[in-house]
């Protein structure tokens, strides 16, 4: 099996121009048969009536003398029958193989009558003639020596095949190369990336199918990079909020052991290891979540429930957190019910929340709007907190991605919630978008379908 694509194109554009070419010779013979034929039948038959002048002018034996001396014999071969069965010929070439002729034939040229035959095919014609001579009627059988229509076709269709055939070989050995040469370059490009070097310049400016193929080659290649880029960024960042509770966890450990340890910082040391191992544990449920949410396999478990409703249970499940610091919420709220993964939905309204609480100022504010549209409803969620620098807000649905590094401390959280409401929010074919300015509040805005498309 031929595995090189040079060769293969090399051999199949043989094969066709071959095979095309024969089909084209033999198709246009085909066609152009009957015209070859009448022009053959015209020319022996011209060639007949002058030797029939000939014996109606001359005497006899000088009439055979004349044939016999006659240039055209180069192209004709004669025979005539004498009443008495006698044979003449006239110009039979050596290695001329005369056309069979039969008595009856002979007989029926004999009594008059013209007999003008093709036995074999393309431009070869037997011409029977009756000759009234001083000894009786003979029988005159004139045939082609060979066929010059027929001849020039067949020698023009041999050079014509050669010369297609020797000229379309050499223009596909140096088209080829030019067609390989970009496939080739792909397959470089691909190795490279099989390997991890993303920065490959293709340079193939073709706008043929191959052209195609490598600007889709080139995209893929940026996609690549981003989702390595993206892996890294990752396995950095999981590196990085893994390690700071594991390191808090094996200090506090070590200092466990130590016999003198007053009891009460026994105890303190205690809890921050079980605060650094729930927040470990918090983390690793969060990228479980969001793992699943990701795959192809997550189905939503959908159902039509009140939205206005489950805002207001998610509120209430949270004012431990913001009685503590005396923040009141405004609600304006429609009754609006929603086909949705409503388990899914109070993870978002627990995030978005739960958020809005954490960065607002004791005795804020927090409003949370609903807007119901013919087939969307879309929620405001409003706060008076810190806010979102604007370099920061196309970043903040990034995993583990923390808007303001300086609070990390002081504000408790993995970065992966907005990530989980991202996604959620996406799986249930809505949007969701962020309005802030620092020092004066951050709105979300998540608009999600009242009917999912998926439903349908």
């Amino acid at each position: 099996m031929i595995k090189s694509l040079y060769i293969r194109v090399v051999v199949t554009f043989l094969v066709s121009v071959i095979a095309g070419t024969f089909i084209a010779f033999f198709l246009s013979t085909w066609i152009f048969e009957e015209q070859l034929n009448d022009n053959a039948h015209i020319n022996i038959r011209n060639f007949g009536q002058d030797v029939i002048q000939i014996y109606q002018t001359l005497p006899l034996s000088e009439a055979d003398t004349f044939i016999n001396k006659m240039k055209q014999l180069d192209l004709y071969y004669i025979r005539m029958f004498e009443p008495s069965g006698q044979l003449l010929t006239f110009g039979k070439h050596r290695d001329h193989q005369p056309l069979p002729v039969t008595g009856e034939q002979i007989q029926q040229v004999m009594e008059g009558k013209v007999l003008e035959l093709t036995p074999n095919g393309l431009g070869t014609v037997l011409l029977g003639l009756p000759i009234q001579t001083a000894s009786g009627t003979r029988a005159m059988f004139l045939e082609t020596l060979s066929p010059p229509a027929a001849a020039t076709v067949i020698q023009w269709g041999t050079i014509f095949a050669l010369s297609s055939l020797a000229a379309g070989s050499l223009i596909i050995l140096i088209a080829s190369v030019f067609l390989v040469r970009p496939i080739k370059t792909l397959t470089r490009a691909t190795k490279r990336i099989a390997a991890g070097d993303f920065n490959v310049k293709l340079n193939i400016k073709q706008t043929t199918e191959l052209g195609t193929l490598a600007r889709s080659f080139e995209e893929m290649m940026q996609d690549l990079q981003q989702l390595e880029q993206m892996r890294r960024e990752f396995v950095a960042n999981v590196s990085h909020e893994v390690q700071s509770p594991l390191t808090s966890i094996s200090g506090y450990a070590q200092a466990l052991k130590n016999v003198d340890l007053p009891e009460q910082d026994r105890g303190r040391y205690l809890d921050i290891i079980i605060s650094e191992a729930q927040r470990l544990s918090k983390m690793s449920d969060s990228l479980l979540k969001l793992t699943m949410l990701e795959s192809q396999s997550h189905q939503l478990q959908l159902a039509t429930r009140d939205l206005d409703e489950q805002i207001r249970r998610v509120i209430v499940a949270l004012q431990p957190q913001w009685s503590a610091r005396d923040i009141h919420f405004e609600l304006d709220l429609q009754k609006v019910q929603v086909l949705a993964d409503h388990d899914q939905l109070n993870q978002v309204w627990t995030n978005i929340l739960g958020n809005a609480i954490k960065f607002s100022n004791n005795q804020g504010t927090i409003h949370v709007r609903m807007e119901r549209e013919l087939r969307y409803v879309t929620v405001h969620i409003s706060d008076q907190g810190i806010g979102i620098p604007l370099e920061d807000q196309k970043r903040i649905f990034e995993r583990f991605f923390k808007a303001d590094r300086s609070h990390s401390r002081k504000y408790d959280g993995s970065g992966m919630g907005l990530a989980i409401v991202k996604q959620i929010v996406s799986l249930h074919q809505g949007g969701v978008r962020v309005e802030s300015k620092p020092h004066q509040g951050t709105t979300f805005i998540i608009t999600l379908p009242i009917h999912p498309p998926t439903a349908e």
